[in-house]
């Protein structure tokens, strides 16, 4: 969703007369649009602005803009740590940057009020030539205790599905043959009698592209007619990112979740027995106050018995302004440490194993270009979204989508042969 703010915001300043430079340090303009969710992203941004300071110094007339998440939560606290900041505007008012430059009445340096987003400038953006992000919702209603997207993002407020469907149809015309549609929770979208299922047949159907990915579903969201939706339509890959966060029910109302291990367990079940293949993919969070070893090897019975095929993975660190951070956090900076390395080395040999059952299939890749180590092979990501290396005797334009038989896999890459296509 970042990405897409900051392409939004680009395209923004381009038509105000504004030109991307290739080296920060030639840059008029340095932004920095931010992340809130965890402590470390806050903590690169303040490293990253000690390093362009010797820029400014050399060229007193740079202005840097810290926009987004991070300056929501800050505000003025911002400029008063970094003092050579000089715009600081948080989440609803990060397009107004062109008119604060401009000293436009009615703005100011630091802006961080809600209310003011005029959710028709959040247009949809280019990933790449092929590929574009389209937002559909934005911010959040669920409040889990640890999280701090719903202070720094808002309630949530969708687009019309006609805008959504129109603004597909845009980019299509561009050239891009693959969407994903963003959201903090896409499965609660609605925007009249359009509920995100319903959404998603519009999309397939009502546009001509190719490929349509989303991200990402809240387990109390995500429903049966979703994932039937996702059967009935081929454009729609075969991916779901489900964040799971934890497999002991007693945390689960500790982070205000509000599902249940079992009511998870269920719905994975629903989607493999519905889909023919799917790649699921998950959040975890290790070391919440209060988790006991016997909860936390709960978690790691989960990921077992579930087998993801991928997961992002956290020890817990405290977010000042969630309702878990009045909890104590007692679970041992040590203790977190170790139950996060068992877990990833769990996790990596699960994902090897999901990865090792793709050999001898057939995927059908979207090329993004050549391998980052070797333009010997072509890159190219499946249906299921993982990444897929394999040669070519002929020259591949990247958003070209080719069948790959996988002939060996590891836990991150899967490796495969260009099939001939007559």
């Amino acid at each position: 969703m970042n990405l897409a703010d900051s392409s939004t915001l680009t395209t923004t300043l381009i038509t105000r007369g504004y030109r991307r430079v290739d080296d920060e340090k030639d840059a008029d303009l340095l932004i920095f649009n931010t992340c809130s969710v965890r402590e470390k992203a806050e903590e690169r941004v303040l490293g990253r602005l000690g390093e362009v300071y010797q820029y400014k110094k050399k060229r007193p007339h740079m202005k840097i803009a810290v926009v987004g998440c991070m300056a929501q939560r800050l505000g003025e606290k911002l400029r008063a740590e970094v003092p050579y900041v000089d715009f600081v505007l948080g989440t609803d008012r990060v397009f107004e940057l062109p008119d604060v430059i401009e000293g436009i009445e009615g703005t100011s340096p630091v802006m961080t009020a809600f209310g003011h987003e005029n959710m028709d400038m959040i247009m949809p953006s280019k990933e790449t030539s092929f590929s574009g992000f389209v937002t559909i919702s934005r911010g959040c209603d669920n409040y889990c205790t640890y999280c701090i997207v719903p202070y720094v993002r808002g309630k949530e407020r969708a687009h019309s599905a006609d805008q959504i469907v129109g603004a597909i149809s845009k980019l299509v015309d561009e050239g891009v043959a693959e969407v994903t549609l963003l959201g903090q929770n896409v499965n609660s979208y609605r925007y009249g009698d359009t509920d995100f299922p319903r959404l998603l047949e519009r999309v397939a159907t009502g546009t001509g592209i190719q490929r349509i990915r989303y991200m990402t579903s809240h387990p109390k969201d995500l429903s049966e007619r979703l994932v039937d939706v996702m059967a009935e339509q081929p454009k729609v890959m075969q991916h779901i990112h489900l964040p799971l966060q934890s497999g002991c029910n007693r945390i689960l109302r500790r982070m205000g979740r509000v599902y249940t291990i079992e009511h998870y367990l269920k719905t994975v079940e629903y989607i493999r027995s519905t889909l023919d293949y799917v790649s699921l993919t998950t959040d975890l969070i290790v070391g919440f106050p209060s988790e006991t070893d016997e909860e936390y090897e709960q978690t790691l019975a989960a990921v077992r018995t579930i087998r993801f095929d991928g997961a992002f993975m956290f020890r817990y660190s405290v977010r000042p302004g969630t309702t878990a951070a009045r909890f104590d956090d007692d679970v041992a900076e040590e203790d977190k440490i170790d139950r996060l390395n068992r877990l990833i080395k769990l996790q990596q040999q699960i994902g090897e194993e999901q990865n090792q059952r793709e050999v001898n299939q057939v995927r059908h890749g979207m090329v993004e270009g050549f391998s980052r180590r070797s333009e010997q092979y072509y890159r190219a990501r499946t249906e299921g979204n993982k990444i897929v290396l394999f040669e070519s005797q002929r020259p591949l334009e990247s958003g070209t989508v080719v069948p790959v038989r996988i002939t060996s896999a590891d836990a991150y890459t899967l490796h495969g042969d260009m099939m001939r296509v007559n």
